[in-house]
């Protein structure tokens, strides 16, 4: 088994800050609050296509990628157990638990009833009441369609990722997840190219990446200031292929001290973050709710909270209960 990689553990915990920082507000934006949105704004330009990179890279550099469609039956069992029971289970869990604290607490993206909520989360996916967990069903895909067409051949990969990118633009319906796959399939394939190139990636990492971040700064800007209205996907493609050189290159070189080691320890939590983030959140929103508004100076005292809620509640839940259920504590490390 590959050795644990200390680079992409800390790329890891920066990619789960930023989710959660993209999750603190949910459909309703605080009025009278003007510097959360731009920032989300520019966070969501670059954020998931750099997750996805990291899962393809991990998928290649992890020898994932390199077998053949011989053992893809028994490497779709494991996927399935890995990233749909939890997507299924979480995404249930998820829409049980909104319509039962509605009666009690504000719920954010709530479905008119349960055959909504159902149909949402498992076919028009663009309603799904746990729309914040399709990462998991999308890297299933990516990841079982890479191996297929691969068949253990890594040259294909440069054909792969040009036939996504002629894909990229196109209007795809969002059923079953569908439009997220075809929008972020060329950022997984990048990271599989990345992770099959291995020790010629990392020294054009350590070459290249202050160049790289400098230019995904002045992108940053100009999305935050400027960049309301724009097609989304049009501003993911080039932030997100430079956010891979930039941030992976800057997290492999620069020394963080106490930073880095809240890094490390975030992403080595990222799978169980990732799963109850919006849950700590939502409930945390929904008791806060009964003492304050949303508006205002108010959520100024709103964001701390539901940071630290996404962040550290998930890994209580880890650590304090998941030890001690043994299927769910190697189901969510």
């Amino acid at each position: 088994m590959p050795e644990r990689r200390t680079d992409i553990d800390m790329a890891k915990g920066l990619a789960i800050l930023l989710v959660v920082f993209g999750h603190l507000v949910a459909r309703q934006d605080p009025q009278n609050m003007h510097w959360y949105e731009p920032l989300r704004r520019a966070v969501y330009g670059f954020h998931m296509p750099f997750f996805l990179y990291l899962s393809g890279l991990v998928a290649a550099s992890s020898g994932f990628l390199a077998n053949g469609r011989a053992v893809f039956c028994g490497a779709a069992r494991a996927r399935a157990e890995r990233l749909l029971l939890p997507f299924f289970g979480l995404g249930l869990l998820v829409l049980t638990g909104k319509l039962a604290a509605a009666k009690w607490l504000f719920v954010d993206n709530l479905p008119a009833n349960a055959w909504a909520g159902l149909e949402g989360l498992f076919w028009h996916t663009a309603a799904s009441p746990a729309l914040s967990i399709w990462y998991l069903f999308v890297l299933f895909v990516l990841s079982l369609a890479t191996l297929w067409l691969l068949d253990g051949n890594p040259e294909r990969l440069p054909w792969l990722l040009a036939v996504s990118l002629l894909l990229y633009p196109l209007p795809v319906p969002a059923y079953l997840y569908a439009d997220r796959v075809f929008t972020y399939a060329p950022f997984f394939l990048l990271g599989a190219m990345a992770g099959a190139a291995g020790a010629r990636w990392n020294e054009m990492l350590d070459r290249y990446w202050a160049f790289a971040l400098a230019l995904l700064l002045a992108g940053l800007v100009c999305v935050a200031l400027w960049g309301q209205g724009e097609e989304r996907k049009a501003v993911m493609l080039p932030l997100g292929t430079l956010s891979m050189p930039a941030l992976h290159g800057m997290l492999r070189r620069v020394g963080f001290g106490r930073l880095r080691a809240t890094l490390l320890f975030f992403g080595r939590y990222s799978f169980m973050i990732y799963l109850g983030n919006t849950i700590c959140i939502g409930l945390t929103k929904g008791m806060l709710l009964r003492f304050m508004s949303w508006n205002g100076a108010h959520f100024l005292l709103f964001a701390p909270a539901l940071m630290a809620a996404g962040l550290l509640g998930p890994v209580m839940v880890k650590r304090c209960g998941f030890r001690q259920m043994r299927a769910l504590n190697r189901l969510t490390d």
